[in-house]
């Protein structure tokens, strides 16, 4: 049974910070490219920052940069978003992907349901 479970959300102060962590079992762990989504109130999915299977390169969404960390463990299957210098803009529930070629045009993808952050004094 495929699962993907985010933890660490909560509420923080403008300047704090965060630590998400996205479990996985189920599947390969190891062969998937991770990436963070998180999505405000009445907005859009917006992809925060991805990195791929065996941790070599990371990308992130400008707003992100410079504040936030992904990393992966692959001993684990956890994959990690640090965030920094937190921001109200930066309240939404975050999710996490893993996405891997099956072959033939076919993809493999995999969501969890999401941790709430909300930014807030």
């Amino acid at each position: 049974q495929v699962q993907l479970v985010e933890s660490g959300g909560g509420l923080v102060q403008p300047g704090g910070s965060l630590r998400l962590s996205c479990a996985a079992s189920g599947f390969t762990f190891s062969n998937y490219a991770m990436t963070w989504y998180r999505q405000g109130t009445g907005k859009e999915r917006e992809l925060v920052a991805t990195i791929t299977s065996n941790g070599g390169s990371t990308n992130y969404r400008d707003s992100v940069k410079g504040r936030f960390t992904i990393s992966r463990d692959n001993a684990k299957n956890v994959v990690y978003l640090q965030m920094n210098s937190l921001i109200p803009a930066d309240t939404g529930v975050y999710s996490c992907k893993a996405r891997a070629p099956g072959g033939a045009g076919v993809w493999f993808e995999y969501w969890g349901r999401g941790t709430q952050v909300t930014v807030s004094s």
